[in-house]
């Protein structure tokens, strides 16, 4: 149903006790596809849809049973939506955040917070002054993955971290010259849109990171200038981590690789949504106990058989190993049935925090801000490269 502009939705006669009321804001194909997840989530209910193509609100709400309305405004006056799914291009975030928080919304955004992170900070810093809930969908953590490479490195199963990297080879085909993508007055550049997931990602396994490093590099022969592939490095604790995007492949070339090495072993991981985990690398009496309890379902490749009393060299100090193995980890789900259930789970627990305030969160406001501020100033040192780069390509 399409609602009039001057239409004033009542409050509805019964509402659900620890029920979830959200209205949309965007209505393409990722907002389609991450609300058949949240749907998925206990007590949530999709009420209301809005999109500047009217066309495409009202085929979502179709699907979903939802109100639709032609403008924000007006889907903000709906007063039995409790929370705002934000799925529009990055640079109308802010405004759409603000207002929603404004009427006094819960807000769940897609990446990235905001274009500047004094945006996402004053966003962050209204939320809690209201009480309300403001979290930016960096789902990455939800990855059952992200918790198991956490342990092993709280647990030290493979020594002090000491170099990573994320390797971005990604498609263009669907990006054409005149998409927002390219207009970095509207994604705010390739660290800001697409880079905040893997800066917040090494964060929650390393620690706040700085930017030592950083450039970037327009697409050749083109005489519009479109910047296509970044690169920056990390300084953590004890490491660095070299962060490459490019979006310039063959769709089916589109590849992604994680990797982190330690003094005596390394973890590398497949795919943006990453199923596959591979660790090779030698551990010490127990471990391997230990690391299989951790990972869960795998396959083990036993190399070298150890000697029980010799001492190998592990960073600066001899240590004794047991096992030399290669492990291998798949989720059964599959890419799309995995990235579908880590939106559930984000949801889910934004829900919980929502009915109860003591509940701690996966991500909250403060992933927001920190990883919009990695992004830009990646971006800012990247381009103090830019004229260099440019003379030399």
């Amino acid at each position: 149903m399409l609602v009039p502009r001057n239409w004033q939705y009542t409050k509805m006669n019964r509402l659900e006790e620890n029920e979830l009321y959200i209205g949309i804001i965007g209505a393409g194909g990722f907002a389609r596809f991450a609300t058949r997840a949240f749907l998925k989530a206990p007590g949530v209910k999709v009420i209301a849809v809005t999109d500047l193509n009217i066309t495409a609100a009202q085929q979502l709400g179709d699907e979903l049973g939802a109100m639709v309305y032609e403008t924000f405004d007006e889907l903000l006056a709906n007063i039995n939506i409790q929370l705002i799914y934000i799925a529009t291009p990055p640079f109308l975030h802010y405004t759409q955040s603000k207002f929603a928080l404004l009427a006094g919304k819960h807000v769940i955004c897609e990446k990235p917070a905001a274009l500047k992170t004094s945006e996402a900070e004053e966003l962050a810093a209204l939320a809690r002054s209201k009480q309300l809930l403001y979290t930016v969908n960096l789902m990455q953590r939800y990855n059952p993955l992200f918790k198991s490479i956490y342990s092993i490195i709280q647990e030290n199963i493979l020594g002090k971290f000491l170099h990573g990297y994320f390797e971005n080879y990604a498609s263009n085909e669907k990006l054409g010259p005149e998409h927002w993508f390219w207009d970095v007055s509207k994604s705010g550049g390739i660290f800001i849109e697409h880079g905040v997931h893997f800066f917040d990602l090494y964060a929650g396994w390393l620690g706040e990171g700085k930017i030592i490093g950083a450039c970037q590099l327009p697409k050749p022969h083109q005489k519009k200038h479109i910047i296509d592939r970044v690169q920056a490095t990390v300084l953590y604790d004890g490491g660095i981590v070299n962060f490459y995007h490019g979006f310039n492949q063959p769709e089916i070339l589109d590849r992604q690789e994680f990797r982190l090495q330690f003094e005596h072993g390394e973890i590398t991981m497949y795919g943006w949504v990453p199923v596959k985990m591979k660790l090779h690398g030698l551990l010490q009496n127990g471990e391997l106990e230990n690391l299989k309890k951790i990972v869960g379902s795998h396959t083990i490749s036993y190399h070298h058989i150890l000697p029980t009393n010799q001492e190998l060299k592990a960073g600066y100090k001899e240590q004794l190993f047991t096992d030399h193995i290669t492990m291998e980890h798949e989720n059964i789900l599959g890419k799309e049935n995995l990235y579908r259930q880590m939106l559930t789970d984000m949801i889910t627990d934004q829900h919980d925090w929502i009915l109860d305030r003591r509940h701690i969160r996966v991500i909250d406001d403060k992933n927001a801000i920190l990883s919009t501020r990695m992004a830009e100033e990646a971006t800012m040192e990247s381009k103090k490269l830019r004229n260099r780069t440019e003379i030399i390509v």
